[in-house]
């Protein structure tokens, strides 16, 4: 009887071994993760406050919010509020 049990022993034990790295590694990866997402979060980036309208104007240009006339139109109106 012993013998019938021996084969599945072994492989609950390597099976118990694998599953223990890949639950430690996911542990692992979500603290890293979490530590970088933080990082960034308290990192001081550049805000909307800190550029000027035209770089606003340009890069709402340039992600397509905006077509050509308004890009037009708006860097018109800063240049001449300048």
């Amino acid at each position: 009887m012993m013998n019938q049990w021996n084969g599945f022993w072994g492989w609950g034990m390597g099976l118990g071994f694998v599953f223990m790295l890949l639950f430690w590694g996911f542990i692992i990866l979500g603290i890293a993760a979490l530590i970088r997402w933080l990082m960034t979060q308290s990192s001081p980036s550049r805000s909307s406050r800190d550029k000027s309208p035209m770089e606003i104007v340009q890069e709402r240009y340039a992600r397509g919010e905006i077509g050509r006339e308004e890009y037009e139109q708006k860097r018109r109106d800063l240049e001449q509020q300048a």
